[in-house]
């Protein structure tokens, strides 16, 4: 051992003695590089959150005019004072209701037309899968008017029912493309084995479909209820008199938005956070 490891040693002392150097040390490009990817990502990330950090400090703003764009103090007066505009309440209580209902139809609706497309092989699926991605490349205010030309078309009064309306359409589209992602890998087997063993179809969905593609399903479900929610250009083509929350905070942007709004907005984003960690925590615990 001592001969083998003396044999290198010896080697590179007589290359010295002779004038000949030894092969250069390679550059840690690794290590110099290694500091690009986290800085960009931590970038990006600070890029996303810094909005969301602002609307959270201006909620706690002392607000001594009628802007909210300036820190004149801290203060948690607003959250004592949270229903303090009936108005902005009211608006509030229609963007919820809207988006709770959008949300239970179009993904019920939106899960079986997953389910059908990726289990089931039928005349006009292509063009049905087609239909489905319109739209989400269509841009809001062509959507929008399209809705508005269909509902005067029909002498349909605008309100909270086109309201509904427009956002189950459209939601519809992104609960699908969750869905799909969540049921194309499924393992058919499974439900055939249960069928083996006696259980009948509505038994095999609930006992083994249902709950292998709930992640994807509540996935699906907090995007939905976040895009009805935050939704401007189609509801202000079809809300007629009524008046969610995003066209409140728009019209009330003229003379000076209440810092309530940004305490809505807060915990608005805060019951998504939960859900979106709930939601991650029941698929971890399931797999």
């Amino acid at each position: 051992m001592s001969q083998e490891a003396s044999g290198p040693a010896t080697a590179a002392v007589a290359d010295r003695a002779l004038g000949i150097e030894g092969p250069a040390p390679r550059p840690a490009r690794g290590r110099r590089k290694g500091w690009i990817l986290p800085a960009y990502t931590a970038l990006v990330i600070a890029y996303l959150v810094l909005p969301i950090a602002v609307m959270i400090l201006f909620g706690f703003n002392d607000l001594k005019g009628r802007f909210n764009f300036t820190w004149q103090g801290f203060t948690l007066r607003h959250y004592r004072e949270l229903f303090r505009f009936r108005e902005l309440t009211t608006a509030l209580e229609n963007s919820l209701v809207v988006a709770a209902v959008t949300t239970l139809i179009a993904t019920a609706l939106g899960t079986l037309i997953a389910l059908a497309l990726t289990r089931h092989r039928f005349r006009g699926r292509g063009s049905t899968n087609l239909f489905i991605f319109l739209p989400m490349a269509t841009p809001e205010v062509v959507l929008g008017a399209s809705l508005l030309s269909l509902f005067v078309t029909f002498g349909t009064a605008r309100g909270l029912g086109t309201v509904l309306i427009a956002h189950i359409m459209f939601t519809i589209s992104f609960v699908v493309v969750t869905v799909k992602a969540r049921t194309h890998g499924f393992n058919v087997e499974w439900e055939e084995a249960a069928k083996d063993l006696g259980a009948t179809p509505w038994v095999t969905f609930w006992r083994v479909t249902f709950p292998l593609i709930l992640p994807g399903i509540l996935a699906a479900a907090s995007l939905a209820f976040a895009l009805s929610v935050d939704d401007y250009v189609v509801t202000a083509f079809n809300s007629g008199q009524t008046l969610t929350f995003p066209l409140w905070v728009f019209g009330a942007s003229r003379f000076g938005v209440p810092p309530q709004v940004n305490v809505m907005g807060t915990i608005i984003f805060l019951a998504g956070v939960l859900l979106a960690l709930g939601t991650v925590a029941l698929q971890r615990r399931r797999s």
